[in-house]
């Protein structure tokens, strides 16, 4: 464990601040760097307390009228596979509905609506309901591994909850995707893991899990299932892992791992809902399929508008063109605050 390190580099930045007589202002900022990959997050302008709840109210009227992932309009509006992908062209798992992508971003992409609500607010989902919706991704990503498409590679999952995570469709539903070509990070992660594994013979995540158990960030502990706030997160108020111990790929999960899983999620929503954010995105990064190097685990990660008004987004350009995150509050407190709602019954 001795090579997993927790770096950062502690700076200042003074100036006169004519909102306080043009008294000296000291401003803490830290550069971190993510134990894993080396990339570095900047840690800066913190936020005092919570932030300010979106108000939906403005955005989600009328929008049930063209909504296709309404139940009424479901299985009429939205596309179906071909019969060499998906004999029965969609597929259904109680009241989530599994289809192609209109707007697809590879080979196989694909869309999952989550129940028949139209809005449901981060404390509205209940875990049954994101069991049957995260099943049914993997049922059909198993019909695609036994049929050897070429695309069954890499799996993915994604969600894109409400309009500040970039999220087109209030109805909630997920985003998924099999390739032949790893996403950037995806390929990033596993590479950096191998690059682990071959320096010290063992698997990153388990030494990352005993080095951060029972340590400020370690959130909770929910069966196989490690709850931990990022050391250097890419989100505005910090990221939530979920590690997996033990389980490499979507198909090694057992049913109580998806439900342990699916149970931690809304924890997680329900703590950030109350700290003020009202989106986010999540994604499940799997790891390899027959290796001992890396491991499946997702990353919650909340967005907000810095001003609503504007639809000011929470990525300028230090993110989208340098790839740094800024984040506004300690990964530490974010820890404490979440690790409540898991003591919660």
């Amino acid at each position: 464990m001795a090579e997993i390190e927790f770096t950062l580099i502690r700076k200042e930045c003074k100036f006169l601040d004519p909102r306080n007589n043009w008294d000296c202002v000291v401003v803490p900022i830290e550069i971190r760097r993510d134990p894993l990959t080396g990339r570095t997050a900047r840690i800066c302008h913190f936020r005092v307390g919570k932030w300010k709840s979106p108000d939906f109210r403005t955005v989600i009227p009328g929008t049930e009228v063209w909504c296709p992932f309404c139940p009424d309009k479901v299985l009429e509006k939205t596309p179906r596979f071909p019969e060499e992908i998906l004999p029965e062209g969609r597929l259904v798992r109680h009241d989530s509905v599994l289809f192609p992508n209109l707007a697809p971003y590879d080979g196989i992409s694909g869309v999952v609506s989550i129940g028949p609500e139209h809005f449901l607010p981060m404390t509205g989902f209940s875990v049954e309901r994101l069991v049957n919706a995260f099943g049914l991704c993997f049922s059909f990503f198993e019909r695609l591994r036994e049929r050897k498409h070429p695309d069954s590679v890499h799996p993915l999952i994604m969600w894109n909850y409400m309009p500040a995570s970039g999220s087109s469709v209030i109805h909630p539903h997920l985003q998924i995707l099999s390739s032949s070509s790893p996403p950037n990070l995806l390929r990033e992660r596993d590479e950096a893991a191998l690059k682990y594994y071959g320096k010290t013979g063992r698997n990153f995540w388990d030494d990352f899990i005993e080095k951060e158990r029972g340590g400020e960030r370690y959130i909770a502990g929910t069966g196989r299932i490690h709850w931990i706030s990022a050391f250097a997160p890419s989100g505005v108020a910090g990221d939530v892992l979920a590690i997996v111990k033990e389980v490499h790929t979507f198909f090694d999960l057992l049913e109580e791992d998806l439900t342990a899983l699916c149970d931690g999620f809304t924890r997680v929503m329900a703590a950030y809902e109350d700290f003020g954010m009202g989106s986010f995105n999540l994604a499940l990064y799997q790891g390899s399929v027959e290796n001992e190097h890396s491991c499946l685990h997702a990353v919650f990660s909340p967005r907000t508008y810095f001003y609503q008004k504007l639809g000011t987004p929470d990525t300028g350009a230090i993110r989208h063109l340098f790839d740094e995150p800024i984040v506004m509050s300690y990964p530490e407190e974010i820890a404490g605050h979440i690790r409540s709602f898991f003591k919660r019954p």
